[in-house]
């Protein structure tokens, strides 16, 4: 019985923050969801992938109209909403554009951060989770292996993710570029907020050797330091320790520089002038402007790191469009495998009619033919299959053939008249959807 995909969901550009989070699932949840959704009239597959900015459910259904409305009913008791609000904050995607959906969010083109990659593994987790709790099926199955496979596709060929966009990467990559990588170096970080912890996560990436951590809460510089083997230090000894240092990031929430050029020179003075990265990725700047005239010293505030941002992501634009040209050709590629459903159980069908046809003959002339030994009704037994073989052949080659074409389920139900074929579920009532799938195909690629 022919199978039809659908997606629906919500995310940060359709729906708030309060929308959202009505929809949020805990591990155990969406487990339970899974067995319900899948449990649901006409829903043989399903798959959610919920992470902090997206919650969309995936399905494979034989009946679309039944399967989409038992997904609507089911996201407005779950999420307590309005109907209204379904109508305002969620997306339904039907066949192809639901199968481009999921490709354009596995390679990182949905995502608040353009190219941004840990989606790839929330969508393989999701997928995993639909497996373990055997809510998935065969269509569903290929839809996320081919959507994986997509998404490691776009990142290998266009690098969209090799230019950083974010303030805490773009500043670790800086510094990266000017001492020519980071393994062995030490780092001093001022500040011990959120900016503070992803721009450490990032040193310790990167190979940084030593950390020293300074803010005005020694407690919380502790608790800091401790996630990263780190060193906390009271922040009234920021000056005597800096030397020490090669990189030194700020992120406090002074309202004035806590780093001015006199305190720079001397710590210069104090490393024998070997060079030291600053990056001042606080508001208002914790660093004085001045500092950047002493000898030796690497200057980055906000600004400049926005500056390599917005050029990054340009590059990540340029990247993308390559990318939608991967998600396109991966879609033909889909869609011929799905379209190839449609014709397998009338080649089943059809080889089952020539086996039964073959059977009753072959048992007539046997019959007839007594004196023949065993040998012989072998013969008689492979001449008769190689008949039914050849003759079946070439319909059942070309009905393959077409089968990847928008007359595919044409040839498919013409077959099926012209040998008087019972095939369960491709009867004429299931007609209808076979032409919307057809459709959306020859649509799609004639735009």
């Amino acid at each position: 019985m022919p199978l039809f995909i659908f997606a629906v969901g919500l995310n940060h550009k359709s729906a708030p923050v309060e929308v959202r989070e009505k929809l949020s699932f805990t591990e155990p949840q969406i487990a339970e969801a899974l067995t319900q959704l899948e449990g649901m009239n006409g829903i043989e597959g399903c798959c959610i992938v919920a992470t902090c900015n997206r919650t969309e459910i995936y399905g494979a259904c034989t009946d679309m109209e039944a399967g989409l409305a038992a997904v609507k009913r089911f996201v407005i008791e779950r999420g307590r909403l309005k109907p209204s609000e379904f109508s305002n904050y969620f997306y339904v995607h039907t066949l192809y554009d639901a199968i481009r959906h999921l490709f354009r969010v596995a390679s990182g083109l949905d995502s608040m951060v353009l190219g941004e990659t840990q989606i790839l593994g929330q969508v393989r987790t999701a997928y995993q989770r639909a497996c373990n709790e055997r809510a998935s099926n065969g269509i569903i199955n290929t839809l996320f292996q081919q959507a994986i496979t997509v998404g490691k596709r776009v990142r290998s060929e266009t690098g969209i993710d090799q230019h950083p966009v974010s303030i805490s990467y773009t500043a670790v990559e800086l510094a990266e570029q000017v001492f020519g990588g980071l393994a062995g170096r030490s780092a001093m970080v001022l500040g011990a907020g959120k900016m503070s912890v992803l721009t450490l996560k990032h040193l310790v990436a990167q190979g940084v050797e030593k950390i020293i951590i300074a803010n005005r809460s020694v407690e919380k510089a502790q608790e800091l330091a401790q996630s990263c083997n780190g060193e906390a230090i009271p922040f009234h000894q920021v000056h005597e320790r800096m030397a020490e240092a090669d990189i030194v990031i700020s992120c406090t929430a002074a309202t004035h520089y806590v780093i001015r050029r006199p305190m720079m020179e001397d710590v210069m003075e104090k490393r024998g002038g070997k060079p030291v990265f600053l990056i001042d990725i606080a508001v208002p700047r914790d660093i004085d402007p001045e500092v950047a005239q002493v000898s030796g010293v690497h200057l980055y505030d906000i600004d400049d790191l926005q500056h390599v941002i917005d050029k990054n992501l340009e590059e990540r634009r340029k990247a993308a469009l390559e990318a939608e040209e991967i998600i396109e050709s991966e879609i033909a590629q889909f869609l011929r495998w799905l379209n190839s459903l449609f014709v397998i159980p009338t080649i089943v069908s059809l080889k089952q009619k020539g086996n039964q046809i073959r059977e009753k003959e072959l048992d007539r002339a046997l019959g007839k033919l007594k004196h023949l030994t065993e040998k012989e009704k072998k013969l008689v037994g492979s001449l008769a299959s190689s008949i039914v073989n050849q003759l079946l052949h070439d319909p059942i080659t070309q009905l393959r053939q077409y089968a990847a074409t928008p007359e595919g389920h044409l040839y498919s139900e013409i077959l099926q008249n012209l040998f008087c074929l019972d095939v369960p579920g491709q009867r004429q009532k299931h007609a209808p959807m076979r032409l919307h799938v057809v459709e959306a195909t020859r649509q799609n690629s004639a735009g």
